[in-house]
């Protein structure tokens, strides 16, 4: 069956060498061949504003440069955020483009008068993050226990709706040779096929 795919790429380096554009187009190219619908979005190719008030994030206008992202954040059923793991959890960029589409009115809603919770609006999307790190991954999740993705997945991608969120890592990414690099490659391409 054919799924809307939204790809953000969150490395905030616009290098086109950057192993995490590699892994994302890896994806998007063969969840392409497999029939899916597919919107990627580059973060350093962005520019746009941190939020910095509550009134902004409840009630601003959402920058000109993120409508197009937004507008495929409500689109998509299935995302997958390619990111390295800076301090720990996701470069603040991408924290910063979070912030600014996952507001009141696009991603969830305040409870109404009477009631207690909010409603998540993108109930029924799945998510994959995909992580590199120069650690490796089995330490990140064993001894750290995955801390930084595991907030972005409760705090922000369950908070609105999107669940299940799968995750996949890539660590001691920095001494990686080209035969450990193409596995990871490969890795994505069967990820990207079955929309996974």
């Amino acid at each position: 069956m054919s799924r809307r795919i939204l790809v953000l790429v969150g490395h905030p380096d616009p290098s086109p060498d950057r192993l995490c554009r590699a892994l994302a187009s890896a994806y998007a190219e063969a969840a392409e061949r497999a029939g899916h619908t597919v919107r990627k979005i580059d973060l350093a190719l962005l520019d746009f504003p941190m939020l910095r008030t509550m009134q902004e994030f409840e009630h601003g206008e959402i920058p000109g440069s993120l409508r197009e992202a937004t507008e495929a954040v409500v689109w998509a059923e299935h995302f997958v955020f390619v990111f390295p793991l800076w301090l720990g959890t996701m470069p603040a960029m991408l924290k910063a483009f979070l912030e600014q589409v996952m507001r009141p009115g696009t991603a969830f809603t305040y409870p109404a008068k009477g009631e207690n919770f909010t409603k998540s609006l993108l109930r029924g999307r799945s998510a994959r993050l995909v992580v590199t790190m120069g650690m490796p991954a089995a330490v990140y999740r064993i001894w750290f226990f995955s801390h930084g993705i595991a907030g972005m997945r409760r705090g922000i991608l369950n908070f609105v709706g999107i669940r299940p969120v799968r995750e996949t890592l890539f660590g001691m990414v920095a001494n990686a040779g080209d035969a450990k690099r193409a596995k990871w490659l490969k890795q994505m391409q069967r990820l990207g096929e079955r929309a996974g």
